[in-house]
């Protein structure tokens, strides 16, 4: 199997690409990556020279780059994450997120399509990574479910849901070997310190504040990135050609809570007073659609395919502490912008 993995030197492509790399030694492993801002190959320094994984640097908005790399290689799979992830950069550049997250999608569609019709024709799967933001929010009760109408409130999520709608199309229409994954939000070792936790590790690190929307009463649904990555595994190998499956932890904790506990964590990893860490919360104006609730509902991933998260939050948030505070270089470096310096390297068969 020659498996082509976008986007991952991000957060959540790195750790599917260590999983594939390292559980499947017969596989290859190819990691086709823009490294654009969050994209980081110190990501994947431990498996970087093992004799299955190749790195490519590229971009899925390229067509033309995408038809040579997919004749070239012969893929006989594709999991696909590489995208703009950050709601709040897709209110700011609501266009980057359509370039990318849409046409990128289609062109990675279109080459997997030639591929598959090809006579003889050994590909295998189109596998596509979404979330859960497509579905919109929800009240105080219910959960998103695989039939949950989609109604998407941000530009990032209107770019997902319709990159998920294409990718059904070409299911439907080209009969082409597809799944789709909707998942709640990640958390864990190498994200990249704009979002919620990793931005408040490192603001508690440096006494900095410790900005919430709103009243901190946005509620999500949190999975431990390493949970995500074996139940892509899971899907990869033994879902049915067009289903759908919700990922979830079923972690639901308001934003608020979710920062109050890792105050408390801090606390005691940094040594500080009780509670000296909570008084750098800073409530801030809160961003414009910002959803509610979120909440999906796994069911049928764990009836279907026996998969079911490992941890719960506060076992894996204080986890996470641990790698963000025992791995201060690559945290610098991300900061700093000295990470993007160290790999400028091309793709030559």
């Amino acid at each position: 199997m020659k498996i082509l993995i976008t986007g991952g030197a991000g957060f959540i492509g790195s750790h599917v690409v260590r999983l594939f790399v390292n559980k499947y030694p017969d596989y290859t492993i190819y990691n086709l990556d823009k490294l654009t801002y969050a994209g980081n190959l110190a990501n994947l320094k431990d498996i970087e020279d093992k004799p299955n994984y190749k790195f490519v640097k590229g971009d899925i908005v390229d067509a033309e780059f995408i038809n040579k790399l997919f004749k070239a290689e012969q893929f006989n799979a594709v999991i696909h994450l590489a995208a703009e992830s950050h709601v709040d950069r897709s209110i700011t550049n609501p266009l980057e997120f359509v370039y990318t997250n849409v046409i990128g999608t289609v062109n990675l569609l279109n080459a997997a399509k030639e591929l598959y019709k090809a006579e003889g024709s050994t590909f295998k799967r189109f596998y596509h990574v979404s979330t859960d933001e497509v579905y919109g929010s929800l009240g105080e009760t219910g959960m998103f479910t695989e039939t949950t109408a989609y109604d998407p409130h941000s530009p990032y999520s209107a770019s997902k849901a319709s990159s998920d709608h294409f990718v059904r199309a070409y299911h439907d229409t080209y009969k082409m070997p597809c799944v789709i994954s909707n998942c709640s939000n990640n958390y864990g070792p190498y994200h990249f310190p704009e979002k919620l936790i990793p931005l408040c590790i490192n603001n508690i690190k440096h006494n900095k504040s410790l900005p919430i929307y709103g009243k901190g009463e946005n509620v999500r649904d949190w999975l431990f990135v390493e949970d995500h990555a074996r139940a892509i595994d899971v899907i990869f190998h033994n879902s049915k050609d067009g289903t759908t499956y919700n990922i979830g932890g079923h972690n639901e904790w308001t934003n608020i809570d979710v920062i109050r506990l890792l105050c408390r964590i801090m606390d005691k990893k940094l040594n500080r007073t009780e509670g000296s860490n909570e008084k750098l919360i800073t409530f801030v104006t809160d961003r414009a659609g910002h959803d509610l609730r979120y909440a999906i509902d796994s069911t049928k991933l764990q009836n279907d395919l026996g998969w079911k998260p490992s941890l719960q939050f506060e076992e894996g948030l204080e986890r996470t502490v641990d790698w963000y505070l025992q791995n201060e270089e690559w945290l610098n470096n991300v900061t700093s912008g000295e990470y993007q310096k160290y790999y400028n390297v091309q793709y030559t068969r």
